[in-house]
């Protein structure tokens, strides 16, 4: 992990490490060394993961957590990963506060922290911005317009920022997995239990597969290594693609009749 300077602990932050795959890179970067705020909307969360792996919590809106997190590390942030999301479901008629919702944390968090991270960053020379996407983001998920449209959002935010600061010392990381054992899994519901359940895995397999791509200064993550073929056939034939995505639609349909 090649962040901050040589002789210092990397100050990481990760936002949404109450439960699940944030817990699980809080765990690991304070198991390799670094410090840690834990960050989560709920408070009693945050503390409980920080005093587990002996890290810092900030709790609160990740949207707005930079300054306070800067502050509790001493002044700087070599890390951050932006975790928080929501896994909102529905179609096109999903109220528009859910819309709005979806499209704040899981997009405008993002943009918030980089525009509060980067001027330091920059002037460093050095800065790492990790963001918990889903395979969601390079394909789609069916019963969850909300959630994959803001996620294909996040995915390509996180694209721009690492084409356009990369030659500057940025390195940018999304995270892309399917099903991962966590409280949004169970949230999914009968969609979740088709496409996700089958395949799902741990959240500490998803930490070890975002220290294996910073090792190798890697954008895409992918826990599940098959996405990347997923991902190529959405590319190459969306048509064949699309029809395939519709075939689980209609089968989660006659499932739930």
């Amino acid at each position: 992990m090649s962040t901050g300077q040589p002789g210092h602990s990397p100050a990481v932050v990760v936002t949404g490490a109450g439960g699940g795959i944030g817990a699980a890179l809080a765990r690991r970067f304070a198991a390799e060394g670094a410090r840690v705020v834990v960050n989560d909307l709920d408070a009693d969360k945050a503390r409980r993961t920080a005093e587990e792996i002996g890290a810092i919590a900030v709790p609160g809106d990740a949207s707005a957590v930079v300054p306070a997190a800067r502050d509790a590390l001493g002044g700087a942030i070599d890390v951050y990963c932006a975790n928080a999301g929501l896994g909102s479901g529905g179609s096109e008629a999903a109220p528009e506060d859910v819309w709005a919702a979806a499209w704040d944390v899981n997009v405008m968090a993002h943009v918030r922290a980089a525009k509060e991270l980067l001027p330091d960053w920059l002037e460093r020379g050095e800065g790492r911005f990790v963001s918990t996407v889903s395979a969601a983001g390079l394909l789609t998920m069916i019963g969850a317009a909300p959630y994959s449209v803001t996620k294909h959002g996040a995915l390509a935010f996180a694209e721009w920022l690492s084409l356009t600061y990369r030659h500057r010392g940025l390195k940018v990381h999304a995270i892309c997995p399917q099903g991962v054992r966590t409280d949004m899994l169970a949230a999914t519901g009968t969609a979740g239990d088709l496409v996700l359940r089958p395949t799902a895995i741990e959240p500490d397999q998803v930490a070890d597969a975002l220290f294996a791509a910073m090792a190798e200064d890697r954008f895409l993550v992918l826990p599940h290594p098959e996405v990347a073929d997923y991902y190529t056939a959405r590319a190459a034939t969306p048509d064949r693609w699309l029809t395939s995505m519709n075939h689980l639609q209609q089968k989660w349909e006659a499932d739930a009749e």
